[in-house]
C-alpha cells in the first residue's frame, strides 16, 4: 500500500451512544483495532489526529431517560464519563473524547446543514410518518418496535434489526407499536428535509468502486445499495433533544443522528484544534480526555480538507451505509471535504455463543472488567485481538481467554522475556554481554528477525491485525526456539562466551519486542522497556540487533503475566449465567389461568398444614422423595417429585401444605395419599407453600 502521498492521517473510530457503557463487542469490532493503527502510525512518526466521541443524541438517549426517570443530559452526563473513563483506563489513546452535546458541536453540525440547505441540496418532503396518538407525538424510528420482515424478530426497530443486522423503514415492520405507550400507531403527515441521495448515486459509484480493496463486507454491502438504487433520505426527525434544525418553519425538528453524528468527527477534531491554541490549559479539556501534553497547534482544516490527509473510519458492519453511503453524501454535497480512503468495518463479536445483547445484560462490560481483572488490560487486549471478528462473525468465550492467556501469554511470550532477563541477572550481574562470534543458527535468527518488522507493518497498513499479531507472537516463539536449540545453561560452565553471544542476540530478541507489541499491548510493552531500562526505540529501529549496547544495565525481571485461575473463570461464567436466568425470569410468560370453578368445588378440597417427619428417596427414580407427613389427623405417606430440589436430610420439621382428601394413588409401589402443593418459578424450580409462622397440624388451609 503507498501511503506516500499521505502527510497527515485522520482516523477516527464509531462514536459509542451514551447510552450504557462500553461492551468487548464494541472493543473487538472498533475501539481495539483502530488503537492498534494509531499506535502503529505514531511509532513510524506519522502525523496522526485519533477522533472520537459520545454520540449524546438521538432517540437511544432519551429512551434510556425515560426508562430511568432522569432527564438526557443526566443519561449522557453519566455515561460520557463511565465511557471516558474506561477508554483512557484500557490505553486506547484518542487525541480527544469529545461530545455531541457540546457547544462546538452544535455550531458545527448546524453550519454544515445551513450550508446544504443554502444551496439548495435538501428537499421538502410532506410524508407520513407514525404518531403515537396516546403520547401525543411523532415517532422516530427507535420509537417504533415490531417483527422484523426479515428474519421474524419480534422486537427489531424501525430504523434497524439488531438480530440480522438489517436495515430497515419504520413501515417495514410488522406490527408495529409505539415504545411510549405500548399502543399500535397511525400515520400522520409532516414535513422534513431530505437528502437526495439517488442524485449522488453515480458519484458514489465511482467512489465506492475506486476502493476495490476494502474488506469484502465493505465493498459488498456498498454494492447491494448500490445496485438497488438509493432513494432519498430523510435528514430531520420530530423530536426535542439533539441539535435543533436551523431554519425557519422546522421548530420541535432536530437533525437526525445519523447526519450529525458523523458531523461529530469534525467538530472533535475543531474542538481538539481550539484547545490546542491555547496558552493556559483550560481544565474543561479533561472532560473531552485531551492529553495536553500530547496537543501542538494545528488547523483542523489540515486533516480534513486537504488531499494529502489519509481519513480512515473505523466501524462495526451495522453502520457501514451510514459511513459509505450516506457520510460521503453529505461531504460530497458540501464540497470542502475529502473521502474516506479506508473503512475497516469488523463482523460481531458473540459472547459464549450467543449474540451480545446490552438489554438482557449478555455482555462482558469494559467498565466491570477493568475493576474485576485489575491491571490485566492486555490480556482482554490480546484475546480480542487474537478473536478479532474481521471477515465474519467470531465467538469471546471465557475459558479460552483463561487459554490464550495462560498459554500463550504467560508459557510463550512471558517465558521468554522471562528466561533471558533472569539468566543474564544471573551470568552477567544484569548487564548486556558482548556479541562475540557468530554461529549458523545465529546468523539464521538474526535474519529471520530481520524480516519481522516489514512483514508486521504490511498487515496492520492492510487492517489485518490479527494476521500481524500472530507474526509478533512468532517473534516470541523465535525467541524461545533460540533458547532452547541453544541452551546457554548448559554451556555457561564450558563456553562462556558462547553464552554472551546468545544472551545478546536474546536480548536483541526481547527489545523487539517490546517495538512490535506497543501498538497491541501498551502496557506490557511500557514493562519490558522498564525492564530492560531504556527508553524505548521508533518502528523504523525495529529488526536491529544492536538495540542494546554491550555493558547496558537492566533491572531486575519482573513476571509480565500471571495465570489466570479456574475459581476467575468460572466467576464470569456464573455472572453471566445469572443474567440469563434473569431475563428467563423476567421474559417468562404466566401459564394462561384455568376455567373458573364454583364455590361448592373449591369447598370440597381439604387442605391441611402437616409437617414432615420422615424423608427418604425413592430407588431407582431421580425426581421422587417418599415423604411421612403428620397431619394432626393421622400419619401417612405422601410421593412427591422434589427430589431435584429438595434433599430428604433438610426437609424433617418443614411445615407444608397438604391437599388431605386426594384420592390415594399407587406410584412406583408406593401408595400415595395426598399431594403437597409446591410453587413453580420462572425456571421451573419448586418450593414448599408454607405457612408464615408455625401452625398446629391439621389446621385448616382456607
Amino acid at each position: 500500500m503507498d501511503n506516500s502521498k499521505f502527510k497527515r492521517y485522520t482516523v477516527t473510530a464509531a462514536l459509542p451512544y451514551t447510552n450504557g457503557p462500553v461492551h468487548i463487542g464494541h472493543l473487538a469490532g472498533v475501539y481495539l483495532p483502530a488503537d492498534i493503527y494509531v499506535r502503529y502510525l505514531r511509532s513510524n512518526k506519522r502525523d496522526v489526529k485519533f477522533i472520537c466521541g459520545s454520540d449524546e443524541n438521538g432517540v437511544p438517549i432519551t429512551l434510556k431517560a425515560k426508562r430511568e426517570g432522569i432527564t438526557p443530559q443526566e443519561v449522557v452526563d453519566k455515561y460520557h464519563k463511565i465511557i471516558g473513563d474506561s477508554f483512557k483506563e484500557f490505553g486506547i489513546s484518542f487525541d480527544i473524547y469529545h461530545r455531541t452535546s457540546s457547544l462546538t458541536h452544535h455550531q458545527t453540525a448546524s453550519d454544515f446543514f445551513e450550508k446544504l440547505y443554502e444551496d439548495g441540496v435538501f428537499t421538502e418532503e410532506v410524508t407520513e410518518q407514525y404518531y403515537d396518538e396516546k403520547a401525543q407525538s411523532f415517532l422516530a424510528d427507535r420509537y417504533i418496535t415490531g417483527t422484523c420482515p426479515k428474519c421474524g424478530n419480534e422486537n427489531a426497530y424501525g430504523d434497524q434489526c439488531e438480530s440480522c443486522g438489517s436495515t430497515l423503514n419504520a413501515t417495514d415492520l410488522i406490527n408495529p407499536k409505539s415504545t411510549l405507550s405500548g399502543e399500535p400507531p397511525v400515520m400522520r403527515e409532516t414535513k422534513n428535509w431530505f437528502l437526495p441521495l439517488d442524485k449522488y448515486e453515480d458519484k458514489l459509484r465511482t467512489y465506492i468502486e475506486s476502493h476495490k480493496e476494502w474488506r469484502p463486507n465493505v465493498y459488498g454491502q456498498c454494492q447491494s445499495w448500490l445496485n438497488a438504487g438509493l432513494q432519498p433520505r430523510a435528514m430531520t426527525r420530530d423530536l426535542d433533544w439533539g441539535v435543533k434544525v436551523p431554519v425557519k418553519g422546522a421548530d420541535g425538528k432536530v437533525l437526525y443522528v445519523w447526519f450529525d453524528a458523523p458531523i461529530g468527527y469534525i467538530s472533535a477534531t475543531k474542538e481538539l484544534a481550539n484547545y490546542a491554541k491555547l496558552d493556559v490549559w483550560n481544565p474543561k479539556a479533561e472532560e473531552y480526555y485531551i492529553d495536553q501534553k500530547s496537543v501542538s497547534k494545528f488547523e483542523y482544516e489540515e486533516y480534513w480538507k486537504s488531499e494529502d490527509a489519509k481519513l480512515v473510519h473505523f466501524i462495526g458492519k451495522d453502520n457501514i451505509v451510514f459511513h459509505c453511503i450516506i457520510f460521503p453524501a453529505m461531504l460530497m454535497a458540501h464540497g470542502e471535504f475529502t473521502l474516506a480512503d479506508n473503512v475497516p468495518a469488523n463482523e460481531f463479536l458473540n459472547l459464549e455463543g450467543q449474540k451480545i445483547s446490552t438489554s438482557k445484560n449478555w455482555a462482558v462490560w469494559l467498565n466491570e472488567y477493568l475493576v474485576e481483572f485489575p491491571e490485566k488490560q492486555d490480556i482482554l487486549r490480546y484475546v480480542l485481538t487474537a478473536t478479532a471478528p474481521e471477515t465474519k462473525d467470531n465467538d469471546f468465550t471465557w475459558k479460552d481467554f483463561q487459554a490464550r492467556n495462560n498459554n500463550e501469554l504467560v508459557a510463550i511470550f512471558g517465558n521468554f522475556v522471562n528466561r533471558v532477563t533472569v539468566l543474564t541477572h544471573k551470568y552477567f550481574d544484569g548487564k548486556v554481554p558482548t556479541c562475540m562470534e557468530l554461529t549458523d543458527i545465529d546468523n539464521a535468527v538474526i535474519e529471520e528477525l530481520k524480516a519481522y518488522p516489514a512483514k508486521i507493518s504490511a498487515s496492520i497498513e492492510n487492517y489485518r491485525f490479527r494476521e500481524a499479531l500472530t507474526e509478533v507472537m512468532n517473534v516470541a516463539r523465535l525467541g524461545n526456539k533460540y533458547l532452547a536449540d541453544t541452551e546457554p545453561w548448559k554451556l555457561i560452565k564450558t563456553d562462556e562466551d558462547r553464552v554472551r553471544t546468545i544472551l545478546n542476540i536474546a536480548l536483541q530478541i526481547a527489545a523487539n519486542l517490546e517495538i512490535l507489541i506497543e501498538p497491541f499491548l501498551p502496557f506490557t510493552a511500557d514493562k519490558l522497556q522498564k525492564m530492560l531500562n531504556y527508553g524505548g526505540h521508533a518502528w523504523e529501529e525495529a529488526g536491529s540487533v544492536s538495540l542494546l549496547k554491550r555493558g547496558h544495565q537492566i533491572n531486575e525481571p519482573i513476571l509480565l503475566f500471571s495465570k489466570i485461575e479456574d475459581a476467575e473463570v468460572q466467576a464470569q461464567i456464573d455472572k453471566l449465567n445469572n443474567s440469563k436466568a434473569q431475563n428467563e425470569a423476567a421474559n417468562a410468560t404466566v401459564v394462561p389461568a384455568k376455567e373458573n370453578v364454583t364455590f361448592e368445588q373449591f369447598g370440597a378440597m381439604d387442605i391441611r398444614v402437616a409437617t414432615i417427619v420422615a424423608a427418604e428417596k425413592v430407588e431407582k427414580t431421580k425426581k421422587l422423595l417418599k415423604l411421612t407427613l403428620d397431619t394432626g389427623l393421622d400419619q401417612r405417606i405422601v410421593v412427591s417429585g422434589i427430589a431435584e430440589y429438595y434433599k430428604p436430610e433438610e426437609i424433617i420439621g418443614q411445615q407444608v401444605s397438604l391437599l388431605a382428601n386426594l384420592a390415594p394413588r399407587e406410584i412406583k409401589g408406593i401408595v400415595s395419599q395426598g399431594m403437597i402443593l409446591m410453587a413453580e418459578d420462572a425456571q421451573g424450580k419448586l418450593s414448599f407453600v408454607s405457612p408464615t409462622q408455625a401452625s398446629t397440624n391439621g389446621g385448616v388451609v382456607r
